[in-house]
């Protein structure tokens, strides 16, 4: 839920550069006769025009700054039809939301209705479900919210990586700070044209207002000299950290459990890392929160992890937590060679932006 409310947070710029204007055409249709149709700037999060649905249609005309990100939104819909100031004059229909217009924009709209699908497919499951059915199902729930927003993470990192040469991953951005972390916004500032849009900076501006703040407790450890421990793999053999630290190895010690969703829906991405650097010197230990070793072992089996797993099965007894005050997971400390503790809670692209930086492409 933590991402949702990061993706959904919009905070409104106070100061706003001059620029230069552009002329926009809008005209859509809509069965939603007798409701408001907003035209809204994104930059600022305001609506700068509205109207009225008559016989199905309604229209906007006037001019914004060239290339803002502007958004036809109706009354009561969530969905925002997005779309470039370039000029081109636009066609909408909210009732599909797809739209007419320049290449870019079109593409754009293409783009967003994939993204947004599982999302409201989501929504429509759940949304006649009361508060008991929710309660029952809430672990598959959470688990099913979580693949799906990784799924748009993926689509905003493949825009990202495709579109490059248009304006479209502006729209897209805040996803691909969620993942990468706002300091991602000076890496592609200096790849792409398109970084410099007023909108991007605004977006790392957001999310960076949003982040909870570092908890010095955990922060606390990077830097430091790791502390061992001994736990048991799932045939009952003990083993320690410090078996798989040294010799020129870093260590991701990953903390998880077999109920945790977000954990699992995590593993595919910490596995892929282990494929991609294990040969290089990537090592990670699993330390299991779990308490039915049942659970623990068939989890092992369905998500197919490799490496070496341990636990003492004593739930959020785990003597992990104390050591390393474990209060959530997925949660995870990264050890280098020395055996310092150099990062903690790398997820997503996050770790794999820092084993390139360890180990190269």
């Amino acid at each position: 839920m933590y991402k949702k409310t990061l993706l959904t947070a919009v905070i409104a710029a106070a100061a706003l550069p001059v620029a230069a204007q552009t002329a926009f055409s809008v005209n859509g249709t809509y069965s939603g006769n007798g409701k408001k149709v907003y035209l809204r700037d994104q930059l600022t999060g305001k609506s700068i025009d509205s109207t009225t649905v008559a016989d199905g249609r309604f229209a906007f005309s006037g001019s914004a700054a060239a290339d803002a990100l502007l958004a036809v939104k109706a009354e009561g819909q969530d969905w925002e039809t997005e779309f470039f100031n370039d000029g081109t004059p636009i066609s909408v229909c909210v009732n599909d939301s797809t739209l007419k217009g320049s290449p870019q924009n079109e593409r754009l709209t293409q783009l967003k209705i994939e993204q947004e699908k599982p999302r409201r497919l989501f929504n429509a499951k759940t949304e006649h479900m009361t508060q008991e059915e929710i309660m029952a199902n809430r672990e598959a729930l959470a688990d099913e919210m979580n693949k799906m927003i990784d799924g748009q993470i993926a689509l905003a990192d493949r825009v990202i990586a495709d579109e490059g040469q248009s304006l479209i991953p502006v729209a897209f951005v805040g996803y691909y700070f969620i993942d990468n972390g706002t300091e991602a916004y000076d890496e592609i500032v200096e790849k792409y044209a398109w970084a410099k849009h007023p909108y991007v900076k605004k977006v790392r501006d957001n999310v960076e207002k949003m982040m909870p703040p570092k908890d010095s407790a955990k922060t606390a450890f990077i830097g430091q000299t790791y502390t061992d421990l001994e736990m048991a793999a799932p045939d009952g053999t003990l083993h320690k950290i410090s078996e798989k630290v040294g010799q020129g190895r870093w260590v991701l010690v990953d903390f998880w459990a077999s109920w945790c969703g977000p954990c699992r829906a995590e593993m595919p991405n910490v596995v892929e890392a282990y494929n991609k650097y294990h040969a290089k010197g990537f090592e990670v230990i699993g330390v299991s929160f779990d308490q039915k070793k049942g659970a623990w072992e068939r989890a092992i089996s369905q998500l197919e992890l490799p490496w070496l797993q341990i636990s003492d099965l004593k739930g959020w007894g785990c003597a992990a937590a104390p050591a390393y005050k474990v209060d959530a997971i997925p949660d995870n400390i990264l050890i280098s060679p020395e055996g310092k503790i150099v990062a903690r809670s790398l997820r997503g692209r996050q770790l794999h932006k820092r084993l390139e930086k360890i180990f190269g492409n």
